[in-house]
């Protein structure tokens, strides 16, 4: 990727050379070649923005490091990019001043400024446009990364609340059974008491029975 970058700043610095020399001899021109230079230097400026564009776009792919470093380099030749296109504005609104009545070439250059300019604000526009887009793109990734984290903080209460019922379901369950153990243990007490108070009864009673029999047993001895 570097080395593709590496092309095009040298066909950038290529051609900005180009564009200078040929600038320099726009002056020295009949009306005629001035036009016909004219149209070359506004193709060429066109072919040096797309340049920059493809540099742009190399450069983002680049990790944060190295991108800090060309980002400046890019921002420079864009700089100078510009002062060309306004020092071929100004050259062209001279020329076209001294024409001497030469209205066509004067409005050809007037047109091709107001071309110039009317490129550069819809590059500024795409520029634009492409920032928002980009930070509506970041928007929608945070919207969606909310969204999800809403599903799993929900997700989550519900398998909780599932989780609650259950061990409500299982806590009344041991409840009953607790109640019904209860009930079990406290019939057997009884039970049992009134084993003990029988075996009571019926122990006073043999014992009754046993004395009265030595008592008869002594009596009938004498």
């Amino acid at each position: 990727m570097e080395s593709l970058l590496d092309h095009y700043e040298q066909q950038y610095a290529v051609s900005t050379a180009d564009f200078t020399a040929k600038l320099a001899k726009i002056s020295h021109l009949d009306r005629g070649g001035q036009l016909h230079l004219a149209q070359e230097l506004e193709k060429q400026i066109d072919e040096l923005k797309e340049l920059l564009e493809q540099m742009d776009l190399e450069v983002r792919e680049l990790d944060p490091l190295q991108r800090a470093k060309l980002r400046t380099r890019i921002d420079s030749y864009k700089a100078e990019l510009t002062r060309l296109q306004q020092e071929f504005r100004m050259k062209a609104t001279i020329n076209s001043s001294n024409s001497d009545g030469y209205t066509s070439h004067s409005e050809s250059y007037g047109e091709l400024s107001l071309r110039e300019e009317q490129k550069q604000r819809l590059l500024d526009s795409s520029e634009r446009i492409e920032r928002s887009s980009k930070k509506l793109a970041a928007s929608y990734s945070v919207l969606l990364e909310t969204e999800e984290m809403g599903n799993t903080v929900l997700r989550d209460l519900h398998s909780q609340r599932e989780t609650i019922s259950k061990s409500r379901s299982r806590l009344r369950e041991t409840e009953a059974d607790l109640s019904r153990s209860s009930r079990l243990l406290s019939a057997m007490v009884a039970r049992s008491r009134q084993h003990k108070f029988i075996l009571s009864v019926m122990a006073f009673v043999f014992l009754i029975i046993v004395i009265f029999s030595i008592y008869y047993s002594a009596t009938r001895s004498n």
